[in-house]
């Protein structure tokens, strides 16, 4: 009879641990593709940007191309709409909408100084690729960057900001005269305000 209990037993513990093995990669398998499913396909960022922009250019498409080769598959996107204006020192302010695949839409706004050799003022409209966004939370702090600037009627231009691991692309289609490069900030808020700082 204690033969068959220990025999049980180990039977018993042989199944549990086979089992246990046979889940372990299904799990892991899971996990992974709800990191993948979390992302944007570089396809659907072009035909995103090109339905907000109104076409779908070759540059818009290259410029996706070059932020997803360097940085991956963006977790989120944003669409909005920014003005700027500078003599030397000069401020930017927006507001859009951020789209991410499990967490929803998100209306955001961002504002920053900018101090260089930079005239003029433009207006946008803006796709900002964003990468390792942890949660929504997270967007709302200040991103430093390097803008460089050179809109005559109109064209694109991109941008790289970083805040810790997040990473901004912007991508503005500009209409105005504005011409140099400054340094400066975006701070994003979940409420307007007009103080860029």
């Amino acid at each position: 009879m204690l033969n068959r209990v220990v025999y049980f037993i180990v039977a018993a513990f042989a199944l549990l641990s086979a089992l246990t093995l046979a889940v372990t990669p299904t799990v892991s398998q899971a996990q992974t593709m709800t990191a993948k499913t979390d992302t944007f396909s570089a396809e659907e960022i072009v035909r995103k940007g090109g339905e907000f922009f109104g076409s779908v250019t070759k540059s818009l498409a290259e410029l996706v191309e070059k932020s997803v080769s360097e940085y991956g598959q963006p977790n989120a996107y944003i669409l909005g709409d920014e003005a700027g204006g500078a003599l030397f020192a000069g401020a930017r302010f927006g507001e859009g909408t951020m789209y991410t695949r499990n967490q929803g839409e998100h209306p955001v706004y961002w504002q920053g100084p900018s101090l260089g050799f930079d005239v003029g003022g433009d207006g946008s409209k803006v796709m900002m690729l964003v990468y390792n966004l942890p949660s929504v939370q997270a967007i709302f702090t200040r991103y430093p960057g390097v803008d460089g600037s050179a809109y005559a009627v109109g064209g694109l231009g991109m941008t790289v900001m970083k805040s810790e691991d997040v990473v901004l692309v912007p991508i503005r289609s500009g209409v105005g005269a504005r011409l140099g490069i400054n340094v400066g900030y975006l701070k994003f808020t979940d409420e307007p305000t007009w103080n860029p700082f």
